[in-house]
């Protein structure tokens, strides 16, 4: 089973920004869909973003849309999730997941089976 390491977390003021990434513990590690999702304390875990392998299709959260992008590099088989104008109500504990199955890569992650062990996201006001 692969292992996913999340990087990139920190605390910014609000209108700041935050670049995330994501690494296989294994670099031959040949994933299908990966995304990211985060959890904010008592709330229900959300999908944030995910992306086809090489790019083909990404989905992005409403909530998000035009703040953040998913984005990957093939050469370092790494995901990044570049996010802009932070919110406070972005806060929370992000996860970056996996599939090497196809799927569809829905922000539900139903498909996902790998997970990070998660990297704090703090906005202040």
């Amino acid at each position: 089973q692969v292992q996913l390491v999340e990087s990139g977390g920190g605390s910014v003021q609000a209108g700041g920004s935050l670049r995330l990434s994501c690494a296989p513990s294994r670099h031959t590690y040949s994933w299908y869909c990966m995304g990211w999702f985060r959890q904010a304390p008592g709330k229900e875990r959300e999908g944030v973003a995910s992306i086809v392998s090489f790019g083909s299709k990404t989905r992005v959260a409403d909530a998000v849309k035009g703040r953040f992008t998913i984005s990957e590099d093939n050469a370092l088989n790494m995901v990044m999730l570049q996010m802009n104008a932070l919110k406070p109500e972005d806060a929370g504990m992000y996860y970056c997941a996996s599939t090497a199955s196809a799927s569809d890569c829905t922000l539900d992650g139903t498909w996902a089976n790998n997970w990070g062990q998660g990297t704090q996201v703090t906005v202040s006001s």
